[in-house]
């Protein structure tokens, strides 16, 4: 009878006495597999993920339209006959710019005010512009929201056209 003694040199990956591997670690094949599928994740990730931000951004320009939106409703709800709305008639006053939103104007008649919030550092190309165009209802003005931004990167209630 042949028998052949092996001894364990304390290494992983080492053969053991069948001349299988001891199946401790991974090996570079493995490890290179899931570097590759990380890659790709990001590779297909980031671009979401970046416009997301950039909406994000682009979203605090609605928050701040909503003083506008108050002001110009009530304004026009007590005089309907206000010809060119600004914010001197309104009553309404944009602080200092923030670090998304450069301005917001109003301008237009009563019957169909605009609000315009221009957007700065969004990380968008352009920066999108939104309008807010009004129609007086009975007792109330709705606005309906517009850009001239890219459709992935401003939200959901400015996007005009469906993909």
């Amino acid at each position: 009878m042949n028998t052949t003694k092996h001894s364990y040199s304390g290494r992983l990956n080492q053969p053991s006495g069948s001349g299988q591997p001891s199946g401790f670690g991974f090996t570079l094949i493995e490890l290179m597999i899931v570097v590759a599928i990380i890659a790709i994740i990001l590779t297909l990730a980031l671009p979401v993920f970046a416009d997301y931000i950039i909406r994000t951004k682009t979203s605090e320009a609605l928050s701040l339209a909503t003083a506008a939106k108050t002001t110009v409703g009530g304004a026009c709800l007590e005089d309907p006959t206000i010809l060119a709305i600004t914010a001197a008639n309104t009553g309404y006053t944009f602080g200092a710019p923030t670090s998304y939103v450069n301005g917001v104007s109003l301008s237009g008649p009563c019957v169909q005010p605009a609000i315009a919030i221009e957007t700065i550092n969004t990380g968008a190309v352009t920066d999108p512009v939104l309008t807010l165009t009004g129609s007086m209802q009975t007792g109330r003005i709705d606005f309906l929201c517009s850009t001239d931004g890219q459709f992935q990167h401003v939200p959901l209630e400015c996007r005009n056209v469906t993909p």
